[in-house]
């Protein structure tokens, strides 16, 4: 890599503020790569699920448009774009990433792993059962068990069907030991949009709310990640997700055992830039553009 720079963003949800500071940023500071966590959709898909016309207009007419533009302008100093789609994000458009991916545009790395230089990129983007009636990203996350106020992966819409079995039996879990199977960690950076579970990047606001008299659990991040953290120790993980969770604990980073962590969620209109060097993961800053 000519330039060890690189960029971590995360729930844009659609936002042309947030788009417009980013490629700004791109084009001012040349990063080697980008990496873009989940949730890059407009909002409210559940009222255009069916024609998509929202969320094709956006990638069709400003996301390719503008990683075309961005390609041709900077040539040999295009960044690679990583990219996972989040639990906000109707799956029906793999499909138009997948093109712009075969454009060169970005690279579509939802539960696979890709080699950028010395380092192994993986994506993954199904988040824990949650509140919400979306369900394309949302696995059982190390059993069938359900948080108190939240609706299991085998209710709810989907954009996309998925059989019975996997939407019944399927954990992150078990997809996380089929995903990272024969990975070397000591290189391993992890493009996840869920957090890991009871860190200081999964606190959501829900202190003092109960459902039927049980107190709602504060951290919504799921336990296979943290588990797997823990176990395999892999250089940096980078998540979204939880937009307050840096606000309420005051940290968008944490560490555990050799592994950092970070997460680019903010509750605000701003872009939340995370810019790093995996070099170097320590001294990554947080930028609110």
């Amino acid at each position: 890599m000519s330039n060890s720079l690189c960029f971590f963003v995360s729930d844009l949800h659609g936002s042309i503020h947030r788009y417009e500071a980013l490629f700004k940023a791109i084009v001012d500071e040349k990063p080697s790569a980008v990496f873009m966590g989940g949730d890059l959709l407009p909002s409210g898909m559940l009222t255009t699920m069916v024609m998509g016309t929202q969320n094709n207009d956006f990638i069709g007419e400003y996301l390719t448009q503008k990683l075309t533009d961005l390609k041709k302008d900077l040539g040999d100093d295009s960044s690679r774009v990583f990219i996972i789609l989040g639990n906000d994000d109707p799956r029906f458009e793999e499909s138009s990433l997948l093109y712009m991916a075969s454009q060169g545009l970005c690279e579509y790395i939802h539960n696979r792993s890709v080699t950028f230089g010395e380092y192994t990129i993986t994506g993954y983007s199904f988040v824990p059962p949650t509140p919400f009636l979306f369900k394309d990203w949302e696995r059982y996350d190390v059993s069938r068990y359900v948080d108190p106020g939240s609706i299991s992966p085998e209710e709810g819409h989907r954009s996309v069907p998925v059989s019975e079995n996997e939407a019944r039996y399927t954990t992150i879990k078990e997809d996380l030991e089929m995903l990272t199977l024969n990975l070397e960690m000591e290189k391993s950076i992890f493009l996840f949009h869920s957090p890991p579970y009871n860190t200081k990047l999964d606190r959501a606001d829900l202190d003092g709310k109960f459902i039927d008299y049980v107190p709602l659990d504060v951290h919504v991040g799921s336990i296979a990640i943290q588990r797997f953290i823990e176990a395999r120790q892999p250089l940096l993980t980078l998540h979204g997700h939880v937009h307050e969770s840096a606000e309420i604990t005051g940290h968008w980073q944490d560490k555990s055992g050799k592994t950092l962590m970070f997460s680019a969620a903010h509750r605000g209109p701003e872009l939340s830039l995370v810019r790093f060097d995996p070099a170097h993961p320590e001294k990554a800053t947080r930028e609110l553009l």
